[in-house]
């Protein structure tokens, strides 16, 4: 045997520190499940009919664990760390959080609580209402899976089931989530509320209605306090007069300002118009959409389809004016539409080009500025600024201001050509049928006459005139008549007595390599 093992001094030794082990191992566990406290009651029974030793405490029942106290009207206190409570139910934990509701069943060593009937819980400016509720005290995470209410100043918000984290001042709500406030309603199937921020995050299909406008979105935030918000995944913004589409959306409702990033789309369902691009902003205060970025307008006609591209598209929705009568009231449409550089258009019986673009919806008036030129069939328009009239979705009338030039191919050396101050065109059929010249015009244009064997139109002459005033009619995209309105002073010459390449009117330029052929080529400048 060894002596050590006989040493009374290392049996003590050993015994102490066994002692002292099972002594910090008692502690700890008692510590960690530290017994709840009677702190007071009018009347103190026990109750062997219940068993595990139950005590019944009637009168201004107050518990305490930890900084948890707990107060009712009477309770049973189990020997095993438990209780059921009756009548008032009370808890307060630290000095911000209070629940209250008239049973309640506590497990002292979990810490867990169950409160029903009328449960209400309240923290700072928040106030939580359902018939239910499950706490944890030891995380400050309680939940319910039955309707509850949740009121925090000026938002109110009711789900099915939820998860308040005490901590964090965090909300979760799932199924049936609808969130109040005097400015919007939102409704969505999860979402989690911060109490103190006063942000709410959502994911799954949401809805924001308010007066001015709706949001759709499966995932996003919304700032409750300061009325900003970021959506995504499928999100638009729906207003009375267009949709607005992006991957990203971003709203602050109190200065009205929406913007969207990337595959944006602007739908005008009363002008069946739609702009895409890149990038874009919405002044609601002021009803101005901005986009940017491969920026393309479509507008759909009966029997067409108008595609324009330009750096910047910027559309004007104001609101729209009444005009008092004595006898009626009408209404104008102000809105309008403006291209900024590089504009370009195509549509099957039109295209043209310029630096920018103004369009007014209430007079159907499109003005192009900036080195204009406007393709009609087969005749190239350009002036210093060009007006085009609409009127049902078609063709009316154009206006070419500062010494316009009208130019139609005949072959590759011949080009048919019209020059004045101020020329104003008139279409039917979407097809241009007149042109009347006013100030210094001038024209060039071939006669023909039809070959007797081969039965084709052949270039005989070419008359070129002078004449202020004139009226100048077509018929097939071809000059058909020409009408001078004072004396002229003009000349027929045979073709064959003429150099084709000097006879161009000043500031003739043939720029069919520039016209769009397809919807791509509006890109291309």
């Amino acid at each position: 045997m060894n002596k050590a093992e006989n040493n009374p001094l290392m049996i003590f030794n050993k015994r102490l520190f066994s002692a002292l082990f099972f002594l910090c191992l008692s502690s700890t566990l008692l510590f960690s499940q530290k017994k709840i406290e009677i702190v007071n009651a009018d009347h103190l029974k026990f109750d062997k009919k219940l068993g595990n030793g139950a005590k019944r405490l009637i009168g201004n029942v107050q518990f305490k664990q930890d900084n948890t106290f707990m107060f009712c009207d009477s309770a049973y206190f189990y020997n095993d760390n438990s209780l059921d409570a009756f009548g008032h139910i009370h808890i307060q934990q630290g000095d911000s959080l209070h629940m209250f509701g008239e049973l309640l069943k506590y497990d002292g060593n979990t810490k867990k609580a169950i409160i029903t009937k009328n449960v209400i819980v309240n923290k700072g400016d928040m106030q939580l209402t359902t018939d239910a509720l499950n706490y944890d005290v030891s995380t400050s995470v309680g939940y319910y899976v039955t309707p509850a209410r949740i009121t925090n100043k000026d938002n109110i918000l009711t789900s099915t089931t939820g998860y308040f984290f005490a901590k964090t001042n965090d909300l979760t709500f799932k199924k049936d989530v609808v969130l109040t406030n005097p400015q919007f309603v939102i409704n969505c199937d999860t979402m989690r509320y911060n109490t103190a921020s006063k942000v709410t995050y959502f994911k799954g299909p949401t809805t924001i209605k308010s007066k001015s406008n709706l949001i759709y979105c499966e995932d996003g935030w919304y700032d409750t306090f300061k009325d900003q918000s970021r959506f995504s995944k499928n999100s638009y913004i729906l207003t009375k007069e267009q949709k607005m589409f992006g991957d990203s959306l971003y709203y602050d409702r109190k200065k009205g300002i929406g913007r969207a990033i990337k595959n944006v789309q602007i739908i005008d369902t009363t002008q069946k118009i739609t702009i895409t691009g890149e990038y874009a902003q919405y002044l609601e205060l002021i009803n101005i959409s901005v986009v940017t970025g491969n920026a393309l307008l479509t507008q759909v006609y009966q029997k067409d389809t108008l595609f324009m591209h330009a750096d910047t598209l910027k559309a004007i929705g104001q609101p729209k004016t009444k005009i008092k009568n004595s006898k009626d009231t009408s209404v104008t449409d102000n809105r309008q539409l403006l291209a900024f550089h590089h504009v370009k258009f195509y549509k099957s019986d039109m295209q043209g080009k310029c630096d920018s673009l103004h369009y007014s919806i209430s007079d159907s008036l499109m003005k192009m500025i900036g080195k204009p030129i406007l393709w009609s069939d087969a005749n190239q328009l350009t002036a210093d600024s060009i007006h085009i009239t609409t009127g049902n979705r078609a063709l009316k009338a154009l206006e070419l201001f500062g010494t316009g030039l009208i130019i139609s191919k005949e072959d590759s050396l011949h080009y048919n050509q019209i020059r004045g101050k101020y020329m104003k065109g008139f279409f039917n059929d979407n097809k241009l049928v007149r042109v009347n010249v006013s100030g210094n015009g001038q024209t060039i244009y071939y006669a023909k006459e039809k070959n007797k064997e081969t039965k084709l139109d052949e270039l005989k002459a070419v008359n070129k005139a002078d004449c202020s005033d004139l009226h100048i009619y077509l018929k097939d995209n071809q000059i058909n008549k020409i009408t001078f309105i004072t004396k002229p002073d003009a000349t027929l010459y045979p073709l064959e007595q003429v150099d084709a390449k000097e006879f161009k009117l000043k500031g003739f330029s043939w720029r069919a390599n520039e016209r769009p052929e397809t919807v791509a080529d509006v890109f291309k400048w």
